[in-house]
Parts: C-alpha cells; sequence; structure tokens
C-alpha cells in the first residue's frame, strides 16, 4: 500500500512539474508599449502605456476571463486598494483575452468603475509572455509594475489571484518612496 502512496505521489509531482509555466518579462526588461482600447465605468476610451507612464508608474495586470470567480475576486481587491495606488502616482489597467465582449460591463460592475479593463490583443499577449499556458486563446494571470522609466521593475506570475494586489501595491509604494 505505502509503495502505490508513493508511486501516486511520485507521478502527480511528475506531471505538475512537466505543466508548462507561464512566462514573464523578467524585471529590468523594457516593457512593450501599445495603444488600446478599454473600458472605463462603462463606457470605451483609450489607453496608450506611454502617455499613463509620463504621469506615474503603471499596474498592467492580465487575467483569463471577466465574470470568472478568480478574475472577479481579483477586480474587487484591484477596486478596492485603487485610491492606495493613486495615492502613489500609479495607474493600473486590466486585459484579458476571455469573454471580451463583456469588458464594459466588467468595469463597471466588477472594477466598480475605478480602473480601465480592456481587451487584449495577440500582439500584446505575446510581448508580454501573457499566454495562458493551460487554456490555448486566454491570458494567464500575470501582473506587471512598470516604472516611468518603462522598465518592468515588479512580476507576480501565478495563476492563483492571491497576493496580485498587494504585492503590486507595494513595489508601487516603494517607487514613490525613491
Amino acid at each position: 500500500m505505502n509503495k502505490l502512496l508513493a508511486l501516486a505521489a511520485a507521478s502527480a509531482l511528475s506531471i505538475s512539474l512537466a505543466a508548462p509555466a507561464l512566462a514573464a518579462l523578467p524585471v529590468g526588461a523594457a516593457a512593450p508599449t501599445f495603444k488600446s482600447t478599454v473600458a472605463m465605468a462603462g463606457k470605451d476610451t483609450s489607453f496608450d502605456l506611454a502617455a499613463a507612464l509620463k504621469k506615474g508608474p503603471v499596474v498592467l495586470y492580465f487575467f483569463p476571463a471577466a465574470f470568472t470567480a478568480g478574475c472577479t475576486a481579483e477586480a474587487h481587491e484591484f477596486a478596492e486598494a485603487t485610491d492606495d495606488f493613486n495615492k502613489a502616482g500609479a495607474t493600473i489597467v486590466g486585459m484579458t483575452m476571455g469573454n471580451t465582449d463583456r469588458i464594459a460591463e466588467f468595469s463597471k460592475l466588477e472594477c466598480r468603475d475605478k480602473f480601465a479593463v480592456g481587451a487584449a490583443s495577440a500582439e500584446v499577449v505575446k510581448a508580454y509572455d501573457a499566454a495562458n499556458a493551460t487554456r490555448p486563446g486566454m491570458t494567464g494571470r500575470i501582473s506587471y509594475v512598470i516604472n516611468k522609466g518603462g522598465k518592468i521593475a515588479y512580476v507576480h506570475n501565478d495563476p492563483n489571484f492571491a497576493g496580485h494586489v498587494s504585492g503590486a501595491l507595494e513595489s508601487v509604494k516603494t517607487l514613490a518612496a525613491k
């Protein structure tokens, strides 16, 4: 029986080790600039990363799909922390390839009119290594903090939404203190 349990555990470990990990741009890398149509408070607007960086750091976070449990919880956390991000001079923008037909609704209901979200193009997803490794055609869950100089200052790369907001906020506060 113990051999069977050990074999099952080893097998599960080898499967988890074989699963592809989501890639990420490293800290210090240049953040690819992009322009996109996004939704803020239910209305379409434009987002230009280069223009946003002139005002301060940008929190660019990718999430799998609007109105899914983890993505909704993450959006709520970002919404609750938006004032703290703003005090540190940061802009938040979320990007996804999932449920993009509902982005405007998601920005109003789940982002609580606090920050913009948009449909990520294939080019942006590729540039930020944000493709979902297990669900083709979807974005993974990865958060970047980009400093005013256009460099990646922080990366949180984890399919679990926990820690994305707190880590990004700590990074933004560190940048503001410099």
